[in-house]
């Protein structure tokens, strides 16, 4: 059995072993119900023989009300197990799907931008759907096919040894082909749920990208690509479902075999005198009990394993430690003053390809930097690392002089603001894409929150207002809209560190002019880095701070900084402020 398959297993487990009393009362209904159903066809034993001996309607019809009662005391068992699996199973996939959507959540910034979010989603609905299969398969079919064989062999034994014998050595023998076929077939079945997450991830991309499908005509283009990939499933998809009709055809005739070979013998026995007519009926009732569970248990363990399949690309995720983590003993951050420090730092995205050596930078209490620059010089890789998207190859950041690689995540994020310059917004209302900044603020703190990143303007022209759902990813938006609620966050978390990646890209320039106003409020007493290609977003600041390839080249004022002859600043500044005109 391979890894991947145990850890599946054993993380099923971990979550079922949680409801002890469902998981034992589950198993015990279901063994008391196929064991008392496992005498019934001595009832019948005992009835056909009255017939044969002709035996009175008094005595026939109580061997019928026996029946009667055995059935009924089944069926109470079977309620028992029906109604303690409509407990079991729910609970433990909502723990599952609790599980998947906290584990995901705590992976790196670079798991996500390395995974389809369709694909994700597909392998989380998949591993709770293989749970409830695979609890279906081992409680209602496989535990009591087995626990049912093992003692129709004992009974047999007891009514005639050598065909017990006969038919032990036969089930032994199809249950080996069974799992060993099921074995081979897994490599497969993993190989089409791979496919089918491909498949998946492909068809989420074009529909998020929809817009640049229909502006480039690219719909023929995907779709060819889409048809190739989908064809590779299709061939999959269809061997592995040749490789299950294979399987049932050799069983059938495995079947088919044992039943002409029991017959055979026990018709030998019945002449000679040895079984009696009841006898016969008896060991057909076995027989037939034993060929019904032993066909369905080789279907049910190629789907059990094929279930497997499907479960193993999200145990793997599962199983995956998390790129960051939080430190032993990580302590919550608390900010002070707000100093921010890089010293030393290592850091490159590929281990061949180094975008900080020795990278040093202070930014004092309350100040105001800016960090202008070259595209790829390094600029927004400040902003990952200061969140902790990513961890340092070398040196360390420094908050208040606490190295943020020991404290919580949540506690060194709830202490910054960042305002993206795309933000993406949920699909829900206005209001709860501002108030998720701080939960628990007022009606009253929210609104003014939208009134000083001047959204509250926008806002009250939808019929809905504040309750408007703004559409996947908040397309519903212009971008400038989207920047303003982005703002509005900002300004209601209130973090004593702010932090600007191009935070008026998207804006005209009235709105630019209104959102200035809110940003200057808003930066007051925080330590602010802003991060803008328009040098006139970033004439104010205490200090720019020009980056190019992962270092500092320049520092200083806005007018300090244009007196440096051939400078990279005083470059840019001509680029922006003259440029054009000439």
């Amino acid at each position: 059995m391979k890894k991947a398959t145990k850890q599946t297993l054993r993380i099923y487990w971990q979550h079922s072993k949680r409801y002890p009393w469902a998981f034992f009362a589950l198993s015990v209904s279901i063994l008391l119900a196929w064991s008392v159903d496992s005498y019934v066809p001595f009832l019948y034993r005992r009835l056909f023989n009255q017939i044969a001996g002709s035996s009175n309607y008094e005595n026939l019809m109580h061997v019928v009300w026996l029946i009667l009662g055995f059935q009924f005391i089944i069926w109470g068992f079977w309620r028992i197990a029906t109604f303690t699996n409509n407990f079991f199973q729910p609970i433990v996939m909502r723990d599952l799907l609790n599980t998947c959507f906290e584990y995901l959540h705590n992976h790196a910034y670079s798991f996500f931008t390395n995974n389809f979010a369709g694909s994700l989603v597909k392998k989380v609905g998949r591993y709770e759907r293989a749970f409830e299969d695979i609890a279906d398969q081992i409680f209602w079919n496989i535990f009591p096919a087995v626990f049912k064989i093992a003692l129709v062999l004992v009974i047999l034994y007891f009514v005639q040894p050598i065909l017990s014998v006969v038919v032990l050595v036969w089930s032994v023998l199809y249950w080996w082909f069974s799992v060993a076929f099921a074995r081979y077939k897994l490599r497969f079945d993993i190989e089409n749920a791979a496919m089918d997450t491909k498949v998946g991830g492909r068809l989420a991309d074009t529909i998020t990208n929809n817009i640049t499908i229909k502006l480039f005509g690219g719909t023929k283009k995907e779709l060819t690509s889409f048809q190739k990939l989908n064809h590779r499933l299709y061939k999959i998809r269809k061997w592995t479902w040749d490789l299950g009709s294979i399987n049932e055809a050799i069983q059938g005739a495995l079947m088919a075999l044992l039943e002409f070979a029991t017959l055979y013998f026990a018709i030998g026995l019945w002449r000679k005198g040895v079984l009696t007519i009841g006898d016969f009926a008896l060991i057909q009732a076995y027989l037939i009990q034993i060929f019904n569970r032993l066909w369905d248990l080789g279907r049910h363990i190629k789907n059990l394993y094929s279930r497997l399949a499907d479960a193993e690309e999200m145990t793997e995720i599962l199983t995956t430690p998390h790129e960051v983590q939080d430190a032993q003993n990580a302590r919550p951050l608390q900010v002070r003053t707000g100093k921010i420090e890089f010293v030393d730092v290592n850091f490159g995205y590929l281990s061949e390809q180094s975008i900080f050596r020795k990278f040093n930078l202070v930014i004092q209490p309350g100040e105001r930097v800016a960090l202008i620059g070259p595209s790829g010089g390094g600029k927004t890789t400040i902003v990952k690392l200061l969140f902790r998207f990513f961890d340092l190859q070398g040196g360390k950041i420094l908050i208040d002089g606490l190295n943020i690689a020991l404290v919580t995540q949540d506690s060194l994020r709830a202490n910054l603001s960042l305002v993206p310059q795309d933000p993406i917004l949920f699909h829900r209302s206005l209001y709860d894409n501002i108030a998720y900044a701080r939960p628990q603020a007022s009606k009253q703190e929210v609104y003014e929150a939208a009134r000083f990143a001047h959204a509250d303007e926008f806002i009250r022209k939808f019929s809905q207002g504040y309750e408007t759902f703004v559409g996947e990813r908040g397309v519903k938006l212009s971008g400038g809209e989207r920047q303003r609620v982005a703002i509005a966050r900002a300004i209601l978390k209130n973090a004593p560190v702010l932090v600007l990646d191009e935070a008026t890209s998207s804006l005209d320039s009235e709105s630019e002019l209104l959102i200035q106003d809110a940003l200057k409020n808003l930066m007051k007493g925080k330590t602010t880095i802003v991060i803008a290609h328009r040098l006139s977003t970033i004439m104010q600041m205490d200090r720019i701070i020009v980056i190019d390839n992962g270092k500092v080249v320049e520092e200083g004022k806005h007018k300090e900084l244009l007196k440096a002859k051939q400078g990279v600043y005083q470059k840019l500044w001509e680029i922006q402020a003259g440029g054009f005109a000439k």
